[in-house]
């Protein structure tokens, strides 16, 4: 089950993710600071989790993409 209702290790990877593109939002607004290696890790918790729809192949969206993404958009 993928659901972060049954997988506790999924949820745990969706809250850290969401934790980090916050962060990587935030570094990416100062000029002073290389964002990118917060958004490698924001990528590398993503591909931990299974994908919404396994049978659509690597097109479908890692499950609670749409809360990770806002994160890195700085919208809750």
């Amino acid at each position: 089950m993928t659901d972060f209702h049954y997988n506790t290790r999924n949820a745990k990877i969706q809250g850290l993710s969401v934790q980090v593109g916050e962060l990587f939002a935030d570094l990416y607004k100062d000029p002073q600071t290389d964002a990118l290696e917060a958004l490698e890790a924001y990528k590398s918790l993503r591909r931990l989790l299974p994908r919404e729809n396994d049978w659509a192949g690597p097109e479908s969206r890692h499950i609670g993409a749409t809360a990770a993404h806002k994160a890195t958009q700085n919208e809750g």
